[in-house]
């Protein structure tokens, strides 16, 4: 299957909250969907469930208009909405039914999802007698319970041990290879970059970068190296790039113990090693840099909130 949107706007009032979304995930092949907060994703992920309806756009499935109610979708709400009084097999026998399935089927998905995620002894327990791991994991089963073909995952590991996120990794991990259709929205970019083989990067109503992670990784890490010297410190290193080298060189970033530099003369390694021996630097590192899906993201998004807050 193929989901895909295209150019959803939607404003509330006078203010326009997307301005022309567009994107497209396949099953089998997590998406990732990022943004600040404020950016949009949840207004899109509404507008996927028919919660909101868009002012403009379309969603298509396999190339059809979606239909919410002809497909079964497992949605993981960031702000988590179960009944904290009711027993745990009630409501997601409730939620089972609502969602089109049989209440054999609820009761069986159910408890198969409860003992998967380790909780099925707090099957007749009120939720808010869970700890607040335990009523995630419920949540998560909630989610599952009607065996969907789309589930949307909002902030899923929030709340959550190292000991469970293992287990929901693991999942998660299942569902995709199930050809479910997944879309994975987290601000932990270590988890989308496990998952996620594309990802939609959403800031202010706008995408500002889209498509496969691993072409975006090597288009990033395009022209720049990550280099450290044995006898000189990060910012001697820096002062000796800047006043020597800066017309093949320009300095992009740092991390702790390396600097982010990139060839902006086009010219070969084998020169700018030369150069860096030239200035009597004794190379320690001296590699292809490769950027996180965090150094991306703050790329993309980061600069602009910074300026707008100054102003």
């Amino acid at each position: 299957m193929k989901l895909e949107v295209k150019d959803i706007t939607k404003s509330f009032g006078d203010k326009q909250v997307l301005h022309g979304i567009s994107f497209e995930v396949q099953s089998g092949r997590a998406l990732g969907l990022l943004g600040r907060n404020g950016a949009g994703k949840t207004t899109t992920i509404r507008i996927l469930m028919d919660v909101f309806r868009a002012n403009s756009g379309e969603v298509l499935l396999d190339g059809e208009k979606f239909n919410q109610r002809k497909h079964l979708i497992g949605y993981l709400p960031e702000e988590r909405g179960l009944y904290p009084k009711k027993k745990v097999i009630e409501q997601m026998v409730y939620l089972g039914r609502i969602r089109g399935i049989s209440k054999s089927e609820a009761v069986a998905n159910s408890k198969k999802w409860l003992k998967r995620l380790g909780v099925l002894e707090y099957e007749n327990a009120k939720l808010e007698t869970l700890s607040k791991g335990n009523q995630q994991k419920v949540q998560l089963a909630s989610t599952l319970v009607c065996d969907p073909d789309i589930v949307i995952l909002d902030e899923p590991f929030s709340g959550l041990d190292p000991v469970n996120s293992r287990i929901l990794q693991d999942v998660v991990m299942e569902l995709i290879g199930q050809n479910k259709i997944v879309i994975f929205s987290s601000h932990q970019m270590s988890y989308v970059e496990e998952f996620c083989k594309d990802i939609v990067i959403i800031n202010k109503g706008d995408v500002v970068l889209s498509g496969d992670l691993d072409n975006i990784k090597r288009e990033f890490g395009k022209n720049q190296l990550v280099v450290s010297a044995v006898d000189k410190t990060l910012d001697d290193l820096e002062n000796i790039i800047n006043e020597h080298m800066s017309d093949i060189l320009e300095i992009t970033g740092r991390t702790k113990e390396e600097l982010i530099i990139k060839n902006v003369a086009d010219v070969s390694r084998k020169q700018i090693l030369s150069k860096f021996i030239s200035e009597n630097i004794e190379i320690e590192r001296f590699e292809t840099y490769k950027p996180s899906l965090n150094d991306i993201f703050v790329s993309k998004v980061g600069d602009a909130d910074e300026k707008e807050a100054a102003e």
